[in-house]
């Protein structure tokens, strides 16, 4: 009853995500672009077809990656604060796109250039070989960590190294291009074209997938690493392959997005109480669907429909996110 309830609200939020933006346009109309008919405004078909459709195929995807890397990670670490950022997998990101900040030539606008047009290609290179080094780093070390609690800190440091590392580079940024790195760092569904989700898409599905084979053996980790031992689960195989399809899915996030704050935090904890289950065989599928909800509601409201303004996307997530987490400390049993 409540995946059905999902996948209504899915359809719905689609729906709106397409039909509803900053520019009004009437919804015969979008209904004639989205079936290949010529509609009474040729402009149209660009709102349409070359903004709306990627930006809401976007949303979809990178809420359900977020999602599901947040469950992940929050059952490998037994930890609820966890998140897909926690090994430094957007602040790698986040260095990456800095370096280019840094080296490129010319004023701001080139890299504003870089966001939207062919320069940005090299943005979202920059974004995914950041968020990979780190990675490497990151699994290079935990073949000496002893528990997962030892990885989680490992990965807190590796990221905060790497914040370290940026804030030097911006200090000998120009004023103007360190105020573009800034506005990418507020997240944006928006940016994203087709030939993007032709990497994005293959990307969040071999993310999908991985998760999804590894369902008994996150069960089985709900009750400790010496009972997924007992159980015949290989505690460390199981560690590296759940680490890296959660970062697969928020590295490529990262990379077309920018760093997404929260939906990965809330997500799991949401559709916990949805589904009234740990099972991941019920909340992996779960959270997809309603993280990709979410993101869609995130994405209307960021475009503020008929009023020409766009919100920054990580304020509207932080509005989602942050009632969830206090709900979870406050109702947490131990003290933190």
């Amino acid at each position: 009853m409540v995946g059905a309830g999902l996948l209504v609200a899915l359809a719905a939020a689609l729906v709106a995500a397409v039909a509803l933006g900053p520019v009004r346009v009437p919804l015969g109309e979008t209904a004639r672009v989205l079936v290949g008919a010529a509609p009474e405004d040729p402009r149209w078909s660009t709102v349409v077809g070359t903004l709306r459709v990627p930006r809401a195929l976007t949303a979809v995807l990178a809420g359900s990656a977020l999602g599901v890397a947040g469950l992940q990670l929050q059952t490998l670490f037994r930890n609820p604060l966890a998140e897909p950022y926690v090994l430094g997998v957007s602040s790698g990101a986040s260095l990456g796109v800095g370096l280019v900040v840094v080296g490129a030539g010319g004023s701001g606008a080139g890299f504003a250039a870089g966001l939207a047009g062919a320069g940005r290609v090299g943005v979202v290179v920059a974004a995914a070989l950041g968020s990979a080094l780190v990675l490497a780093l990151v699994l290079l070390l935990a073949r000496w960590a002893r528990s997962a609690v030892t990885l989680l800190l490992v990965g807190v440091m590796v990221g905060s190294a790497s914040t370290a590392a940026l804030s030097v580079l911006l200090v000998w940024t120009e004023p103007e291009r360190a105020q573009q790195f800034l506005l990418w760092g507020l997240g944006s569904f928006s940016a994203t074209t087709w030939s993007d989700l032709r990497v994005l898409a293959p990307c969040v599905v071999a993310g999908l997938a991985a998760a999804a084979a590894s369902a008994r053996a996150l069960d089985a980790l709900l009750l400790g690493e010496a009972y997924a031992r007992t159980m015949g689960v290989d505690v460390r195989r199981t560690r590296l392959l759940t680490l890296l399809s959660a970062s697969l899915l928020a590295g490529a996030t990262t990379a077309f997005c920018g760093p997404v704050a929260f939906l990965g935090l809330a997500v799991p904890h949401l559709a916990r109480r949805a589904f009234g289950t740990s099972g991941h065989r019920v909340l992996l599928p779960g959270c997809a669907v309603l993280g990709a909800v979410l993101a869609l509601v995130c994405a209307v409201v960021s475009q503020a429909p008929g009023s020409g303004t766009v919100l920054p996307l990580n304020a509207v997530t932080s509005f989602v996110g942050a009632p969830v987490v206090v709900a979870v400390l406050l109702r947490s049993r131990v003290a933190l």
